[in-house]
């Protein structure tokens, strides 16, 4: 059975970081694609970046350019999304999904995996 769980959010003041964490466990398929998505309140989900094991890391969002970086941990099945200089409209609960995609997609009906979301609350 195939496990996602996220870790990492908090509630910080405009600027500050965060290392949001996913773990993906039983995941026993050749092509795994993990994607991080957001949804803020009132606001669709939406794909903010992926790590995918054929073709490396995708970022969707222009607004998060050069201030969030996807990496991964193998060996902890783990796939990190950090998270600085945050600005208010990161408000969002983040969500983690994992499927085994030959190649990233920004759309979570590829997804058959997700974690519960982690609660991430900027304060200007």
């Amino acid at each position: 059975e195939v496990q996602v769980a996220e870790s990492g959010g908090g509630s910080v003041q405009a600027g500050g970081s965060l290392t949001l964490s996913c773990t993906v466990s039983g995941f026993t398929y050749d092509d795994r694609t993990v994607t991080w998505f957001r949804q803020a309140p009132g606001k669709e989900r939406e794909a903010v970046g992926c790590i995918n094991s054929n073709h490396g890391i995708t970022y969707y969002l222009y607004s998060v350019e050069g201030r969030f970086t996807i990496s991964s941990d193998n060996a902890k099945s783990s796939v990190y999304l950090q998270v600085n200089g945050l600005k208010p409209e990161d408000t969002a609960v983040y969500y983690c999904a994992a499927d085994s995609l030959t190649r990233c997609s920004e759309y979570h009906y590829y997804y058959d995996y997700w974690g519960q979301g982690t609660q991430v609350t900027v304060s200007s």
